[in-house]
């Protein structure tokens, strides 16, 4: 369960990116609170002590749910999103909960917490994360308007390809299977030739639209 999730390079570059994003706003506080380089140093130990102590619950809650100790790991996310709002790892932790309720078959929640991330996440690629996994479960739902609905979020060339398989899934659960071919071969020829490539598996995404083709083939007279 746990390589479902961010590894430590991408927390990293994800911390990075929200001080890249929030630089100003910090620099202003300190010259109006904390002030010079005792203030600065000050603050950013801060700010390195609250991401590494959310990092490190992170894993531990990880670690608790592979071990089935259910009650520490909801304890520790509900400590990660009430006390660590303000890091990566809050909404990450978010995810977590949902892939939880998916694996315990509870969708109505999953779905809601995806789409609570993608909503009110300030991280872009995690808004495009729990968008993707809420349409898999609107699709688990039954609900494949939704799913098409979310994807159309997706507006994003470099997950064109992953989009379009997806949305492929949902008009094939549809019934449309001519519009579910035709998403599958927009994927295939994304994903093949854009910067989707390693989103999508080529073979698997081969399989459904041979699938589909195999189906649709009509008899020769005689055979």
């Amino acid at each position: 369960m746990v390589d479902e999730y961010l590894d430590e390079r991408e927390q990293a570059e994800q911390l990075k990116q929200w001080f890249k994003e929030n630089w100003l706003w910090l620099v202003a506080g300190i010259g109006l609170g904390l002030g010079g380089l005792y203030g600065w140093q000050g603050w950013n130990a801060y700010l390195d002590g609250k991401s590494r102590e959310a990092g490190q619950r992170f894993v531990t809650m990880l670690q608790a749910f592979d071990r089935s100790d259910q009650a520490r790991a909801q304890e520790l996310a509900a400590e990660i999103i009430g006390q660590y709002g303000s890091t990566p790892y809050a909404d990450q932790t978010v995810l977590v909960l949902a892939r939880v309720d998916v694996e315990a078959g509870n969708l109505d929640q999953a779905a809601a917490r995806l789409r609570q991330v993608m909503d009110q996440s300030k991280d872009a690629e995690l808004a495009l994360v729990a968008r993707f996994r809420l349409a898999r479960v609107q699709i688990a739902q039954g609900d494949h308007d939704a799913a098409l609905a979310t994807l159309d979020g997706a507006d994003a060339p470099a997950v064109g390809a992953a989009a379009a398989e997806l949305r492929g899934d949902a008009l094939l659960a549809k019934g449309d299977r001519a519009r579910a071919l035709a998403a599958y071969q927009q994927a295939l020829a994304a994903g093949s030739a854009g910067p989707a490539t390693g989103l999508i598996d080529p073979g698997l995404l081969q399989l459904k639209i041979d699938d589909l083709t195999a189906g649709d083939a009509t008899p020769q007279a005689g055979s």
